[in-house]
């Protein structure tokens, strides 16, 4: 309580870049670079600095800001940004007192290795596509929530894909058909069963490797088998079986939620009143559109699992 009213604070630095070098970690001696946008929140016992305009209890957002870039130099090896937000989280939780609850979240730029006459460069990257994220909440006595994710995922597929059945009222213009062509880019987060620190797999590679992981068994959903691929009937019915086949994989992952928006190809016939049948292209010329996209969302969890 403060002054009669609830008051419910958090502070925090947002956007803090930080990349880091570790010079020859990688395969075949190559130099390995991460680049981490950092978003740091923490809950802390300073209700006076609010009502009373004492700052003895604030930890300074330049701090924290400092911290990140510290905390990037203790890391000897190879990190995930899953193990880095772990770090930053238990120093805030543990070296200020009054701070209650740290939550860092950490979206990864993806710099990739380039290759040169068919080797990997040593030294060359390139800028991917997709970006790694993770989000973790730690508690001061080891109360952990970990959520990781993938943004813009982008998938297409020429065919194997319809839309039929649905609800058609006086506004309903879209046709029905079974053969469209469906395209996406895939925004996943999963959170892991893991409730405390100690309970994480002390394997160095892990949240990296269960994030390729994680994107193969999504991608590879998405598309079936390589020679025939699947029928998709719908944005719904994929991303409900990409769910489905994360959490059968990986029973340490309690929960995914996906956003798929539906990004058009229109197929092209340019036709005119007088001429009706100017030019037919047979679905091999498409606009490609995304506004307006269809969204589509949902979250599956494990019975009693906690979103």
């Amino acid at each position: 309580m403060a002054g009669g009213f609830n008051l419910e604070q958090q502070h925090g630095k947002g956007r803090v870049r930080v990349s880091r070098v570790w010079r020859k970690a990688g395969e075949g001696g190559a130099d390995v670079i991460v680049e981490w946008n950092v978003s740091i929140s923490l809950l802390s016992d300073c209700l006076e600095a609010y009502t009373d305009g004492d700052n003895s209890s604030i930890v300074a957002t330049d701090t924290m800001k400092n911290t990140v870039y510290a905390k990037a130099k203790e890391c000897t090896e190879v990190e995930s940004p899953e193990s880095f937000a772990i770090r930053l989280a238990k120093h805030f939780t543990s070296f200020y007192p009054k701070v209650t609850t740290a939550i860092i979240s950490i979206v990864e730029k993806p710099w990739e290795q380039v290759v040169v006459d068919g080797r990997p460069h040593v030294h060359g990257f390139k800028l991917g596509s997709e970006k790694h994220t993770t989000e973790v909440t730690l508690k001061k006595f080891d109360a952990l929530r970990l959520i990781s994710g993938i943004q813009g995922l982008s998938l297409l597929k020429t065919t194997q894909s319809g839309f039929e059945g649905f609800i058609r009222d006086r506004y309903t213009l879209l046709p029905e058909t079974k053969e469209r062509m469906l395209a996406t880019e895939v925004t996943a987060f999963w959170r892991f069963q893991f409730e405390s620190i100690s309970a994480i797999p002390t394997k160095s590679k892990f949240f990296n490797e269960r994030y390729r992981d994680v994107k193969k068994v999504i991608v590879d959903t998405f598309f079936g088998p390589p020679n025939s691929g699947v029928y998709s009937p719908s944005v719904q019915n994929t991303l409900y079986l990409m769910a489905v086949a994360v959490l059968n994989r990986f029973p340490d992952i309690a929960s995914i939620q996906l956003s798929m928006p539906n990004i058009h190809f229109l197929p092209v016939n340019l036709s005119s009143k007088d001429n009706p049948n100017l030019v037919k292209f047979a679905d091999d010329v498409y606009l490609p559109t995304d506004e307006p996209h269809g969204t589509i969302e949902a979250t599956l969890s494990r019975p009693l699992s906690k979103l």
